[in-house]
Parts: structure tokens; sequence; C-alpha cells
């Protein structure tokens, strides 16, 4: 929604990569993306969308793996939806667990679980 490139054969290419040049163990801090998710009447958010991402992800970094990188651990961007740092909106969502508050704050701050967190 924002524009991003997605790209899980890139994150097998930069793995590799650096892994060749480095030799060092990798951690992967944060993986994922921000989406205008919905919260549906029965408050239930599907999000498939994520949990593609993350599944095409995820296996590409067991190929890096298999392959010969080292990596050490794969960390998802934001188990839960926080306020976008690059766009200051509570409204680009990144996590397994809806927040309900909008752009302004307004809300009852409850949470739910995304489709994504199973």
């Amino acid at each position: 929604d924002w524009g991003w490139a997605v790209d899980p054969q890139g994150l097998y290419n930069s793995l590799s990569q650096y892994y060749d040049r480095y030799q060092k163990p990798i951690i992967i801090a944060e993986n994922g993306f921000g989406a205008y998710d919905k919260l549906e009447d029965n408050h239930e958010v599907h999000d498939q969308y994520r949990s593609d991402y993350l599944r095409a992800h995820i296996e590409q970094v067991g190929r890096a793996i298999h392959d010969g990188a080292g990596v050490i651990a794969y960390c998802a961007w934001g188990p839960i939806d926080i306020v976008s740092c690059s766009s200051q909106q509570m409204s680009k969502r990144y996590g397994f667990i809806y927040v309900d508050l909008d752009d302004e704050g307004k809300g009852s701050g409850k949470r739910y679980l995304k489709d994504s967190y199973k």
C-alpha cells in the first residue's frame, strides 16, 4: 500500500551474499510490512496477505540456511499494531494483533487476534 517492494527471492540473495562475504551469524531483526487491515463487525481481521508474505520470506530464509547461510534468528516486524515510524499512522498496521485505535488515537484500545496470528 505504500509502494515498498516485496521480494522474498531478494532476501535469499542478500542472506547468501552477506554470509558468503562476512561469515558471521545473521539475525533478521525485523521483517514484515504495513497494510490497511480491516476490523470486521465480528472483531476478525482477515489478513491472508500478511500470512502469504511471511510464509514466502520464511521459506527463503530456510532455503538460505540450507544453502549454508548462518541465519540464527528471524523476527517478524511488530507482533502488535503500533504507530508507524515512517508515516506516523496507526492505520498502517504491521502486527498479528489488531489494536482498536485510529490515526488520531481514538478507539477502545482493545486487541484482537488477526488470522495471521494463527
